[in-house]
C-alpha cells in the first residue's frame, strides 16, 4: 500500500497539480490585490462610489446580507474581465511573435524562378 501511495503522490500528474495549486494562490492574491487596490477604486471614482455590502433586510431575527453577495458578483465580474483584458494582450503578443518568427517557406522551383529572374534582370541592365 504504501508503495502505491508513493506513485500516486510522486507522480509527475500530482506534483504539476500540486504546483499548480500554489502558483494560483499566490497570482490570486496578485490578482486580488490590482482588484482591490487600483480597479475597484478606480471604478468606484466612475461610479460614484457604488458599495453593495450595506444592503440588506430582516426577516424574523435573522440579518440577511444579500449586499455582499451582490458585491461579491461585482468584485468577480470585475476580477475576471481584468484577467480577460491581460490573457488577451498577452495572447496578442504572443501571436504577434509567433508571425515574426514564421519562417517563410518557399518552393525550390519558386526559389529558381526567383533566381532566373534576378539573371535575367542583371542581363538587361548590362
Amino acid at each position: 500500500m504504501w508503495k502505491d501511495f508513493k506513485e500516486f503522490a510522486f507522480k509527475g500528474n500530482v506534483m504539476d497539480l500540486a504546483v499548480a495549486v500554489v502558483i494560483g494562490a499566490a497570482f490570486g492574491k496578485i490578482v486580488s490585490s490590482l482588484v482591490e487596490n487600483i480597479i475597484t477604486p478606480l471604478i468606484g471614482i466612475l461610479v460614484g462610489g457604488i458599495d453593495f455590502t450595506g444592503l440588506m433586510f430582516k426577516v424574523g431575527g435573522a440579518k440577511v446580507t444579500y449586499g455582499v453577495f451582490l458585491q461579491n458578483v461585482f468584485d468577480f465580474l470585475i476580477i475576471a474581465f481584468a484577467i480577460f483584458m491581460v490573457l488577451r494582450v498577452l495572447t496578442k503578443l504572443k501571436r504577434e511573435k509567433a508571425e515574426e518568427e514564421k519562417e517563410e517557406v518557399v518552393d525550390p522551383k519558386e526559389e529558381l524562378l526567383r533566381e532566373i529572374r534576378d539573371l535575367l534582370k542583371e542581363q538587361k541592365v548590362d
